[in-house]
Protein backbone atom coordinates (compact mmCIF):
# COMPACT_ATOMS: atom_id res chain seq x y z
CA UNK A 1 0.00 0.00 0.00
CA UNK A 2 2.12 2.28 0.51
CA UNK A 3 4.66 1.87 -2.13
CA UNK A 4 1.53 2.15 -4.60
CA UNK A 5 1.06 5.67 -2.48
CA UNK A 6 4.47 6.29 -3.36
CA UNK A 7 4.34 5.77 -6.88
CA UNK A 8 1.14 7.61 -7.25
CA UNK A 9 2.51 10.72 -5.74
CA UNK A 10 5.76 10.54 -7.95
CA UNK A 11 3.56 10.41 -10.72
CA UNK A 12 1.38 13.28 -9.65
CA UNK A 13 4.66 15.51 -8.80
CA UNK A 14 6.17 14.50 -12.30
CA UNK A 15 2.51 15.53 -14.12
CA UNK A 16 2.62 18.88 -12.01
CA UNK A 17 6.27 19.35 -13.36
CA UNK A 18 5.18 18.71 -16.88
CA UNK A 19 1.92 21.04 -16.66
CA UNK A 20 4.16 23.91 -15.24
CA UNK A 21 6.75 23.49 -17.77
CA UNK A 22 4.00 24.38 -20.20
CA UNK A 23 2.54 26.68 -18.69
CA UNK A 24 5.51 28.19 -18.53
CA UNK A 25 5.92 28.08 -21.91
CA UNK A 26 2.92 29.14 -22.58
CA UNK A 27 3.25 32.39 -20.66
CA UNK A 28 6.40 33.00 -21.18
CA UNK A 29 5.77 32.66 -25.34
CA UNK A 30 3.59 36.03 -24.73
CA UNK A 31 0.22 34.37 -25.62
CA UNK A 32 -1.79 35.10 -22.37
CA UNK A 33 -0.78 39.01 -22.96
CA UNK A 34 -1.88 38.50 -26.71
CA UNK A 35 -5.28 36.99 -26.05
CA UNK A 36 -5.95 39.59 -23.69
CA UNK A 37 -4.57 42.46 -26.22
CA UNK A 38 -7.04 41.15 -28.59
CA UNK A 39 -10.08 40.91 -26.39
CA UNK A 40 -9.38 44.27 -25.31
CA UNK A 41 -9.05 43.68 -21.62
CA UNK A 42 -4.94 43.78 -20.79
CA UNK A 43 -6.49 43.87 -17.35
CA UNK A 44 -7.55 40.73 -16.67
CA UNK A 45 -4.02 38.94 -17.56
CA UNK A 46 -3.55 37.92 -14.09
CA UNK A 47 -6.76 36.56 -13.84
CA UNK A 48 -5.77 34.61 -17.50
CA UNK A 49 -2.54 32.89 -15.77
CA UNK A 50 -4.86 32.06 -13.05
CA UNK A 51 -7.57 30.17 -14.83
CA UNK A 52 -4.74 28.55 -17.44
CA UNK A 53 -3.07 27.16 -14.19
CA UNK A 54 -6.20 26.30 -13.08
CA UNK A 55 -6.91 24.12 -16.41
CA UNK A 56 -3.71 22.53 -16.00
CA UNK A 57 -4.06 21.24 -12.80
CA UNK A 58 -7.69 19.90 -13.15
CA UNK A 59 -6.56 18.33 -16.44
CA UNK A 60 -3.72 16.79 -14.60
CA UNK A 61 -6.27 15.39 -12.08
CA UNK A 62 -8.23 14.28 -14.82
CA UNK A 63 -6.05 12.20 -16.00
CA UNK A 64 -4.94 10.24 -13.12
CA UNK A 65 -8.62 10.18 -12.31
CA UNK A 66 -10.03 6.46 -12.89
CA UNK A 67 -13.39 7.28 -13.07
CA UNK A 68 -16.46 8.39 -15.48
CA UNK A 69 -17.91 11.50 -15.76
CA UNK A 70 -22.14 10.77 -16.47
CA UNK A 71 -22.88 13.41 -19.31
CA UNK A 72 -23.49 11.09 -21.75
CA UNK A 73 -23.13 11.77 -25.65
CA UNK A 74 -24.08 15.14 -25.73
CA UNK A 75 -21.96 16.24 -22.97
CA UNK A 76 -19.13 14.79 -24.59
CA UNK A 77 -19.95 16.91 -27.57
CA UNK A 78 -20.31 20.09 -25.72
CA UNK A 79 -16.61 19.37 -23.69
CA UNK A 80 -15.27 18.50 -27.55
CA UNK A 81 -16.46 21.21 -29.08
CA UNK A 82 -14.87 23.74 -26.39
CA UNK A 83 -11.79 21.14 -25.94
CA UNK A 84 -11.05 21.91 -29.77
CA UNK A 85 -12.09 25.70 -29.76
CA UNK A 86 -9.62 26.03 -26.74
CA UNK A 87 -6.82 24.12 -28.11
CA UNK A 88 -7.17 25.58 -32.03
CA UNK A 89 -7.08 28.87 -30.36
CA UNK A 90 -4.15 28.13 -28.86
CA UNK A 91 -2.43 26.76 -31.89
CA UNK A 92 -2.95 29.84 -33.83
CA UNK A 93 -2.06 32.37 -30.68
CA UNK A 94 1.15 30.33 -30.79
CA UNK A 95 1.63 30.98 -34.53
CA UNK A 96 0.91 34.63 -34.10
CA UNK A 97 3.30 34.92 -31.83
CA UNK A 98 6.31 33.33 -33.36
CA UNK A 99 5.25 34.82 -36.80
CA UNK A 100 5.07 31.92 -38.84
CA UNK A 101 1.98 32.57 -40.57
CA UNK A 102 3.54 36.31 -41.41
CA UNK A 103 7.23 34.34 -42.96
CA UNK A 104 4.82 31.96 -44.31
CA UNK A 105 2.77 34.74 -46.20
CA UNK A 106 5.25 37.09 -47.53
CA UNK A 107 7.88 34.08 -48.57
CA UNK A 108 4.54 32.74 -50.76
CA UNK A 109 3.00 36.12 -51.60
CA UNK A 110 -0.33 35.57 -49.86
CA UNK A 111 -1.03 38.91 -48.86
CA UNK A 112 -4.69 38.67 -50.31
CA UNK A 113 -5.65 34.65 -49.85
CA UNK A 114 -3.87 35.26 -46.08
CA UNK A 115 -7.88 34.60 -44.74
CA UNK A 116 -8.15 30.99 -46.93
CA UNK A 117 -5.02 30.15 -45.37
CA UNK A 118 -6.75 30.67 -41.96
CA UNK A 119 -9.70 28.62 -42.82
CA UNK A 120 -8.08 25.96 -44.35
CA UNK A 121 -5.88 25.17 -41.44
CA UNK A 122 -8.93 25.36 -39.43
CA UNK A 123 -11.18 23.29 -42.21
CA UNK A 124 -8.35 20.59 -41.72
CA UNK A 125 -8.08 20.27 -37.91
CA UNK A 126 -12.11 19.64 -37.96
CA UNK A 127 -11.90 16.98 -40.53
CA UNK A 128 -8.81 15.52 -38.53
CA UNK A 129 -10.92 15.84 -35.73
CA UNK A 130 -13.58 14.31 -37.07
CA UNK A 131 -11.86 11.27 -38.73
CA UNK A 132 -10.14 10.48 -35.41
CA UNK A 133 -13.11 10.06 -33.45
CA UNK A 134 -15.66 8.97 -36.06
CA UNK A 135 -13.12 6.11 -37.50
CA UNK A 136 -12.17 5.38 -33.50
CA UNK A 137 -8.58 5.67 -33.90
CA UNK A 138 -8.14 7.04 -30.75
Amino acid sequence: MTAQFLMGLIGFGGGVVAASGEAALVIGLGIIPRYAGISRTPGRILWYEDCAMLGILLGNLTVLWQGEIPLGNIGLAVFGIFAGIFLGSWIIALGEVVDVFAILARRLKLHHSFPWVIAAIAAGKFLGSLLYFGKGWY
